[in-house]
């Protein structure tokens, strides 16, 4: 098939590293609180004496910061809702430089908190920045996909993941006290991510639209076919292509209502896959993990903020080993290594904690598998969630499972940040089982119906699952995928 001999071309690349400009804005504010908490802490004590000549109250103070670092995870859950009217109405282009301006607003929020001695228009900041994480964390997948070739496909999606990772690690960077997280620039460090964002606005309103919402959602042939000219070189390439969307439109209709998608049979299987996959890999431990590494590290290491740049720079890594092995070790076997793999990082954290007191020596093996689960995430759970649901269904589909998507994953990520601390307390070392647990559901899960998505056009996967009304499939792996 002349589509699977796609190679990258000028056009495609810059549209892509356009895009995930978006993820990598939204690593960095996910990074840069970690390290300077305790000085933005003070501004709001400094703040609130100001007003009533008397200091916050602790349990005040701590109940603020952790309204001010989820309340991005709550605002994201509330933009997820908006990405299906963004997509389809405007594009998936269009949407990703209509969501920017939120990315721009919040930060310069942020930013002028400082100024406006105003800790609420920092907290307002962070929600209006959560609103562009929800949107552009299921827009910049949806782009992606439907501008790269099958054979690239899962390769460049990954990229949206290593450019997270890379903010994060940035962030991180930024806010160390040698850099920016200081008394004195906090707040320029937080309106650092307005650079990315300006950036997106030169270049990315000169890059195609989606070839296949042109096509299929705006019925637009001439412009489709102009846009894959663009993005594959090649008019061979662009005549198969246009044939393959032309086929899949046949069986696709125009649109389907929230109600219908999760009404409708074929999409049962899809959804119940993305439900276990998202969840297994928000509520397996890593972004425990990553929100509280330098708490972790503190109590045994003196310089616990390089450890957990450490934490950062593990996850960019493999995150580029994703990318590369994305296309030649296929999704299945990815999520499953990943899967099992944090399965046996949490359990022997469970061992080493519970011993730790008895063999302080223990505390380097410690960190190893801290960078191990962080490792085991980014190879395949952590990118693979993001995307797949773009790959299990069709045209109309697509936009409400990005949407189903991005809800799971920053709800996941809600829901951890509030009941980890609580049952570390509880459970102690044993809060890794519970991970542990998780992560093994999701391992049997995928194992029994996730079927291998490499190298298939998306009408190919759509019409496994058109067929999945009883009747048992097998994968290219030969595995079953439905029993």
């Amino acid at each position: 098939m002349a589509s699977k001999e796609s190679r990258l071309t000028a056009t495609l690349l810059t549209s892509i590293l356009a895009a995930v400009l978006g993820s990598l804005q939204i690593g960095y504010h996910t990074g840069n609180v970690n390290a300077p908490a305790k000085i933005i802490e003070e501004f709001f004590n400094h703040t609130w004496r100001a007003r009533h000549n008397e200091s916050m109250p602790e349990h005040s103070l701590t109940l603020l910061w952790s309204l001010s670092v989820s309340i991005k995870d709550f605002g994201a859950l509330l933009g997820s809702l908006g990405v299906k009217y963004l997509a389809d109405s405007h594009g998936r282009r269009n949407s990703i430089l209509i969501v920017n301006c939120l990315s721009m607003v919040g930060a310069c929020l942020m930013a002028a908190s400082k100024v406006c001695q105003s800790f609420e228009v920092l907290i307002l900041g962070r929600l209006v920045f959560g609103l562009f994480c929800g949107l552009v964390m299921s827009l910049n997948p949806l782009y992606i996909q439907e501008v790269s070739p099958t054979n690239l496909r899962g390769a460049f999606a990954t990229l949206n993941q290593v450019s997270f990772a890379s903010g994060i690690l940035l962030g991180m960077v930024a806010g160390l006290e040698t850099v920016l997280g200081t008394e004195h620039n906090w707040a320029m460090m937080l309106s650092l991510s307005l650079i990315p964002a300006f950036a997106q606005y030169l270049v990315l309103p000169f890059c195609p639209e989606s070839p296949r919402y042109l096509l299929i959602n705006r019925g637009e042939e001439d412009k489709a076919e102009a846009a894959l000219q663009r993005l594959r070189g090649s008019a061979d390439k662009v005549i198969t292509e246009l044939d393959e969307m032309k086929e899949e439109a046949a069986h696709t209709q125009t649109g389907v209502t929230i109600q219908e998608f999760f009404k409708k049979h074929r999409y049962k299987q899809p959804i119940i896959i993305v439900l276990i996959i998202n969840l297994g890999s928000q509520l397996s431990g890593f972004n425990a993990i990553i929100n509280y590494s330098t708490r972790m590290f503190q109590a045994k290491f003196d310089e616990a903020k390089y450890l957990t740049l450490g934490v950062g720079a593990v996850n960019v890594t493999f995150t580029l080993v994703a990318f590369f092995l994305m296309e030649r070790a296929g999704r299945r076997k990815l999520l499953l290594t990943g899967f099992i793999s944090i399965a046996v990082c949490t359990l022997l954290m469970t061992i080493v904690d519970s011993v730790l007191h008895l063999v302080p020596e223990l505390r380097s093996l410690q960190v190893l598998l801290v960078f191990c689960l962080i490792s085991a995430y980014e190879l395949g759970p952590g990118p693979i969630s993001w995307f797949i649901a773009a790959e299990l269904f069709d045209q109309p589909g697509r936009p409400i499972a990005m949407a189903f998507t991005s809800m799971l994953n920053w709800g996941g990520k809600f829901v951890l940040a509030l009941i980890f601390p609580p049952l570390l307390k509880v459970c102690g070392a044993y809060v890794y089982l519970l991970f542990m647990t998780v992560a093994l559901l999701a391992f049997t899960f995928t194992w029994i119906r996730l079927p291998e998505t490499r190298g298939r056009t998306f009408d190919d996967i759509a019409e496994e699952f058109r067929g999945a009304e009883g009747i048992p499939l097998n994968n290219k792996t030969g595995f079953n995928t439905f029993t």
